[in-house]
């Protein structure tokens, strides 16, 4: 049975911005998924500590007060997400995760911010990104590569967008379809198709950051393009200390 038969397990985060060094976790949904079973979802409000941006909460719909009311301690917050996302993995699900370099830093970063032993460092996740397959199966599509167009490319329902449990399950639903369709994924095992995602993702990363290098306006933005997948390593960053 190929690994797309069996369960998924889907991580999504709302945080308070776009550093996944610097900002904080929000909201946070855990699942498992497919396998010929019911989803199950575990969802989560942090109050993070800092005030939530009016940016951050045109997204996600948190303001700061809201998250303090409803949320439980951040620590406490990160702390079981990370226990939850490690069960899944131990029992040898791969872990869905949209634009992992992203939430993953967020995570390893939180774990690092709360001294909570990180997932990383409990164990060794096999990562499914569908925006990483979708760009290395179908390259040269026009239009956007969100989690919201992907869902329309590949006919998959999106109740709410940025929610993070709506967004784990609909991260899982693409990576499904995407992997029925393009069958020559399923045939690949887990280990090596997270090895080569890792060289899609920095090929793919390097081939925006020319294009950024080579567009009148846009030359200062390929600073800014990391290749690294499907973790921003600790030493890129000045906070991983816990600070």
């Amino acid at each position: 049975m190929t690994w797309h038969r069996k369960p998924l397990a889907g991580l999504d985060l709302e945080t308070t911005g776009t550093s996944p060094e610097a900002d904080r976790i929000v909201t946070a949904a855990v699942v498992r998924y497919g396998g010929g079973r019911p989803t199950e979802t575990r969802t989560w409000i942090a109050d993070p500590g800092v005030t939530i941006p009016d940016g951050a909460t045109a997204v996600h719909g948190f303001t700061t007060e809201a998250a303090r009311t409803a949320g439980r301690p951040a620590g406490a917050v990160v702390a079981e997400v990370v226990d939850a996302v490690t069960a899944l993995v131990d029992e040898g699900l791969p872990l869905v995760v949209m634009n992992a370099p992203f939430d993953l830093t967020m995570l390893e970063a939180e774990a690092a911010r709360h001294r909570v032993r990180s997932l990383f460092a409990r164990s060794a996740p096999r990562i499914l990104d569908p925006r990483v397959l979708d760009k290395r199966v179908d390259r040269y599509r026009a239009g956007g590569r969100r989690l919201e167009d992907l869902c329309r490319h590949y006919v998959v329902p999106l109740t709410v967008a940025h929610d993070s449990s709506a967004d784990a399950i609909a991260a899982c639903g693409v990576t499904w379809k995407l992997a029925n369709r393009h069958r020559w994924l399923t045939r690949l095992p887990l280990d090596e198709l997270h090895e080569r995602q890792k060289r899609w993702a920095a090929d793919q990363q390097m081939s925006l950051r020319q294009h950024f290098a080579s567009t009148p306006g846009k030359e200062h933005r390929a600073l800014d393009v990391r290749t690294d997948w499907p973790l921003v390593p600790p030493m890129r960053s000045g906070v991983w200390t816990g600070a």
